[in-house]
C-alpha cells in the first residue's frame, strides 16, 4: 500500500497533465475555428498541420541540445571524489600510493629501485611497533653515556675519542605503562673533522629525520655550530628534546644560568619543559682509605620527561613521523620524475633546434621572417606539453607559439641572437658563407630559446610566473648566450650545420634560393 503523501502526489501530477490536455485541445478547436472564417476549407486541415508542425520543428531545435547535454551528463561516469584521509596514517598510506603510480613513470632502473627500496622501508614503518628515539649530539657531548644510564647497562664506547661510534647502533628497552617498546639510537657525533667526519654525521642525520623523538645531547651553552644543528633538528618538524648533559661538572647555580640561557635561545622552537639537565656519568668521589664512590646517574626528569612525550603524544609522534617520511618519499619520486621530464623536452628542444637550422640550409628565407618562424614551432609545443602530460589542440599550441615568437621580436632578441651568432661565425668563414650560416644557426638558436621558454611554462604548470613571458623568454636567452652555452651550441653547430655548407661550396651546391630549382 502507498502511502498517504505519495497517493495525493501521484493524484496531483495526473490533474496537471489533464489540465494541460485539456488546454491543448481546446486551442486546437480556437485555431480551426478560426482559420475556417479566413480560409477555404480545403487549406484548413494543412495550414494546421503546418503550423503545428513548424511550432514543433522550433520546438525541437531549441530543446535538443539541452536533450544531448542532459543525456551526455547522465552517461558520463561520475567522478568519484576521493574522501579525505582521517588520519595521519591514512594520509601516509594515500602518499605511498601516489608513489606507485611515480614508480611506473620513472624509466631509469637504478633511480627507481632506490625509490621502491625506500617506499617498502617507509611502508614497513607503518606497521612497526617501536618508537624511536635517536640520541645526537657532539662526539665528547655523552650521548653513549646518556643511553647506558637510560639502559642501566654498558654499552658503546664511553669516555673514549671523539668519533668513537662511526655508525648507529640500537637499543631496545621497555617503559612501565608504555604500551609500545622503546628503540634508543645512538648516532655518531657531528662536527667531527675530516671527510670521513662529514660522512658520519650524515649518518646522524638520516636517522635524526626518521625519528619519533630526538635528543639533542650538549655539554654546555650552543656554541655557533650547535646552533646550527639545532635549528636544522628543530625544522624538520618532530619532537625535539634538548638535554645539557655533565651537570654534575658545576655548580646548580650555574646549572641553572646555562638551563635559563638555553631555554632563551630555544625559544618559539621548543617548550621551557622540554629543555633539561642531565649527569649521565657523574665522575666518582675519592673515598679516604677506601674505593671510590660512584654517584648514580641523574636522569630522572629526563626519564620522565620521555616517559610523559611518550605516553601522551606516541601515536601522534609516529603518524607524524611516518607522514613526514612519506611526503619526503613523493617529493623525491615527484624530483625524479621532473628531471626525467625535462631531460625528455630539452632532447625534444634540440632536436627541432636543428630541425629549424636544416629547414635554413635548404630554403633560404629573408632573415627576420624566417626566425621568427623557426623559432615558434607549434609542433614542438605539443610534443614539450605531451611531456608534461598537457594535450594541446594545434591551434592552442600554435596561439603559444605566435606569443612567444612575438616576444622574441619585442624584445629584441631575434636581432641580438643574429648579431651573437654572427660575431661568432664571421671569424671563422668566408663572406659568402656568413649569411647563410647566420640564418641556419640563428634559427636553431633562437629555436632553442623558445623552446626552453616553453619548458619553463610547461614546468610551473602552464604558468608563465609573476614576471609574464618577457621575463621568461629575457632569461633563456641571457642563459643561453653566455660563453659556456653558447661555445657548446656553437661546437654541435659547426659540424651539423657549418660543415655542410662548406662541403656543399666545394662542390658547387649552395643551397638554391628562393623559387629556384
Amino acid at each position: 500500500m502507498k502511502p498517504p503523501g505519495r497517493l495525493w502526489l501521484w493524484s496531483g501530477v495526473a490533474l496537471l497533465v489533464l489540465v494541460v490536455f485539456t488546454a491543448v485541445l481546446q486551442a486546437i478547436n480556437n485555431l480551426l475555428w478560426q482559420l475556417s472564417y479566413l480560409l477555404p476549407a480545403w487549406l484548413v486541415g494543412p495550414v494546421t498541420l503546418l503550423l503545428f508542425g513548424g511550432g514543433a520543428l522550433v520546438l525541437a531545435r531549441f530543446a535538443w541540445p539541452w536533450f544531448v547535454a542532459w543525456r551526455r551528463g547522465k552517461d558520463q561516469p561520475q567522478a568519484t571524489v576521493s574522501e579525505a584521509p582521517s588520519n595521519r596514517q591514512e594520509a601516509a598510506q594515500k602518499n605511498l600510493q601516489a608513489i606507485d603510480a611515480l614508480l611506473e613513470r620513472i624509466r631509469d632502473e637504478v633511480q627507481r629501485e632506490a625509490l621502491r627500496q625506500e617506499r617498502q622501508r617507509v611502508a614497513e614503518e607503518l606497521e612497526r611497533g617501536d618508537l624511536v628515539v635517536v640520541v645526537f649530539g657532539t662526539g665528547s657531548a655523552g650521548k653513549t653515556s646518556l643511553i647506558r644510564a637510560l639502559l642501566k647497562d654498558v654499552v658503546g664506547e664511553v669516555g673514549a675519542a671523539m668519533g668513537s661510534t662511526a655508525t648507529t647502533n640500537s637499543y631496545r628497552l621497555r617503559l612501565r605503562n608504555l604500551q609500545r617498546g622503546l628503540r634508543l639510537v645512538d648516532t655518531p657525533g657531528i662536527l667531527e673533522a675530516g671527510e670521513e667526519g662529514q660522512r658520519r654525521e650524515q649518518i646522524a642525520r638520516d636517522q635524526a629525520a626518521n625519528a619519533d623523538l630526538l635528543l639533542l645531547v650538549v655539554d654546555g651553552d650552543l656554541r655557533a655550530a650547535e646552533a646550527e644543528v639545532f635549528n636544522a633538528l628543530a625544522s624538520l618538524g618532530k619532537r625535539l628534546l634538548l638535554v645539557l648533559n655533565k651537570c654534575d661538572l658545576r655548580g646548580e647555580e650555574e646549572e641553572k644560568r646555562l638551563l635559563q640561557l638555553l631555554r632563551r635561545r630555544s625559544q618559539g622552537r621548543l617548550a621551557p619543559e622540554d629543555v633539561l639537565a642531565s649527569s649521565a656519568a657523574p665522575q666518582s668521589v675519592p673515598m679516604p682509605g677506601g674505593q671510590p664512590l660512584q654517584p648514580p646517574p641523574e636522569i630522572d626528569a629526563l626519564l620522565r620527561r620521555i616517559a610523559q612525550v611518550l605516553h601522551s603524544d606516541g601515536e601522534e609522534l609516529i603518524a607524524d613521523n611516518i607522514l613526514l617520511q612519506s611526503r619526503r618519499l613523493s617529493d623525491a619520486g615527484r624530483r625524479l620524475l621532473s628531471d626525467q621530464r625535462q631531460t625528455d623536452a630539452e632532447s625534444v628542444v634540440d632536436r627541432y633546434s636543428w630541425i629549424s637550422a636544416g629547414v635554413l640550409m635548404a630554403t633560404p628565407l629573408p632573415v627576420v621572417d624566417l626566425l621568427g618562424a623557426a623559432a615558434v614551432n607549434a609542433q614542438m609545443v605539443v610534443e614539450i606539453g605531451r611531456i608534461y602530460g598537457v594535450s594541446l589542440s594545434r591551434q592552442s599550441a600554435q596561439d603559444l607559439a605566435v606569443s612567444v615568437g612575438r616576444t622574441l621580436a619585442s624584445l629584441g632578441v631575434i636581432k641580438g641572437g643574429l648579431s651573437v651568432i654572427s660575431a661568432a661565425l664571421s671569424l671563422n668563414l668566408p663572406a659568402l658563407l656568413v649569411s647563410r650560416a647566420v640564418q641556419a644557426v640563428g634559427a636553431g638558436w633562437l629555436t632553442r630559446v623558445a623552446g626552453l621558454s616553453f619548458i619553463t611554462y610547461f614546468q610551473q604548470d602552464q604558468d608563465w610566473g609573476d614576471g609574464g613571458i618577457q621575463d621568461v623568454v629575457q632569461r633563456q636567452y641571457d642563459l643561453n648566450r653566455r660563453e659556456s652555452a653558447l661555445k657548446e651550441f656553437l661546437a654541435a653547430a659547426l659540424s651539423r650545420v657549418v660543415e655542410p655548407l662548406q662541403r656543399q661550396q666545394k662542390q658547387g651546391q649552395l643551397p638554391p634560393r628562393p623559387g629556384k630549382g
